[in-house]
């Protein structure tokens, strides 16, 4: 927009608005804030030419001037990759969602929630749009994934997902590029999904497809539903390790022989930290 309006002005990224806790989700996960010399600097987005009506309901929200512009280049994973920036220079925007929490230069492991309110499922829907992904894996199952390196951002959608489908998560960084992996399958993806990509919502057009395609699965009858996990307490391994007889343990602790042993395994190997009276001790998958 050429022309700055003064009531959209100080509407601009009000976070209780569903389609600009969903801009900021995806722009928090996906965006770069430059600052340049003096008052200078931008907010970038680049995303997939596919994708660029996102861009074009951003710049609908936007009351201040930015543009979108497209290029064609060589990258690692295509020859001509075509891909769509949109860029915004406003001082004041870029000062408004920088106190929200998209700070300039590398974000990746400091980015998270906002600390005003917000519209939760909308933020989140942000996030996967940006850095997540749903859909089928390769044995035909529903999943919805996320990939992020924020442990804020991580913790925060597990907190999020147990309040929602009931199903619990722990987060590990992956040995390999420190990188945090949720993932959730079949019914939980599905209610998750569901509750993220309502009808009408802002969202990237494939994802949205996506969500509507994995609602229809329905489990095969001869498919059996996996319990949830049970969480090991100090005192249940502190009790574990003075049994120190798995078969024994097993009926004081109400768990299976094999799980016992396992966890004993763990215990005296240093696989998992050893227990404080009191001082609840993760379970390792």
């Amino acid at each position: 927009m050429a022309e700055q309006d003064p009531s959209a002005a100080a509407r601009f990224m009000d976070l209780q608005d569903p389609r600009y806790a969903y801009m900021f989700g995806f722009l928090q996960a996906d965006g770069h804030l430059a600052q340049g010399v003096g008052r200078k600097g931008r907010l970038t987005a680049e995303i997939n030419i596919r994708d660029v009506h996102i861009l074009r309901e951003f710049q609908q929200l936007t009351p201040y001037y930015s543009s979108i512009t497209e290029r064609v280049r060589a990258t690692n994973f295509a020859e001509h990759a075509h891909s769509a920036t949109w860029t915004l220079c406003a001082l004041e925007a870029r000062t408004l969602v920088n106190e929200l929490g998209i700070p300039y230069g590398k974000k990746s492991r400091t980015i998270k929630p906002p600390r005003v309110g917000f519209s939760r499922p909308d933020y989140l829907r942000g996030i996967i749009d940006a850095d997540g992904s749903l859909g089928w894996t390769a044995q035909g199952f529903p999943f919805l994934a996320l990939t992020s390196a924020s442990t804020a951002i991580a913790a925060y959608l597990c907190h999020y997902a147990k309040k929602i489908t009931g199903t619990e998560r722990t987060i590990t960084r992956n040995k390999r590029d420190g990188i945090y992996n949720v993932c959730y399958y079949k019914e939980t993806a599905q209610q998750l999904a569901a509750h993220l990509y309502y009808p009408g919502c802002l969202a990237l057009d494939h994802k949205r497809a996506n969500a509507d395609s994995i609602a229809g699965w329905v489990r095969p009858p001869d498919m059996k539903v996996c319990p949830p996990r049970r969480r090991w307490t100090a005192p249940q391994d502190l009790r574990l390790l003075e049994i120190g007889d798995p078969g024994a343990a097993a009926d004081e602790l109400g768990r299976s022989e094999s799980a016992c042993r396992q966890r004993l395994w763990r215990l005296r190997t240093g696989g998992g930290p050893w227990p404080e009276s009191g001082t609840a001790v993760e379970r390792h998958p």
